[in-house]
């Protein structure tokens, strides 16, 4: 049975093989299976959850903006009927704006538009 040439030398050119086998087969497992991850993307998750907890805190200011507005209910009748994606014109852009940005949050619209538009007994839950 012949050896494989990767096996086949002395002892130490072996031993570095090996370590080098060792440290790529260790980096593709964690990175893998073993829930590593580079800070490049711990950065964005961060983001990501940060900005999900900034809208959390806000839509609920927004839906208190909107039914202080005079004329709310008719208003409210009226978001209900209007396409998704127009959603964000019928909200001031300063309520729908996330701190540091320059445009509306499409997020923000969705979170506002869900809780005002929830039956009472789930906009509690």
């Amino acid at each position: 049975m012949q050896v494989p040439s990767m096996l086949q030398g002395e002892s130490r050119k072996r031993l570095l093989q090996g370590a080098a086998a060792g440290a790529v087969a260790t980096i593709v497992v964690g990175f893998y299976w073993g829930g590593w991850s580079l800070g490049s993307t711990a950065d964005k998750m961060a983001k990501e959850r940060s900005e999900l907890a900034v809208i959390a805190a806000l839509a609920p200011v927004c839906v208190d903006k909107f039914r202080a507005l005079p004329d709310a209910e008719a208003k409210k009748v009226a978001l209900s009927k209007v396409d998704s994606w127009k959603r964000r014109d019928e909200f001031p852009k300063e309520w729908v704006t996330l701190p540091g940005e320059s445009y509306p949050s499409s997020a923000l619209v969705d979170a506002c538009y869900t809780l005002l538009l929830a039956p009472k007994s789930a906009a509690l839950k």
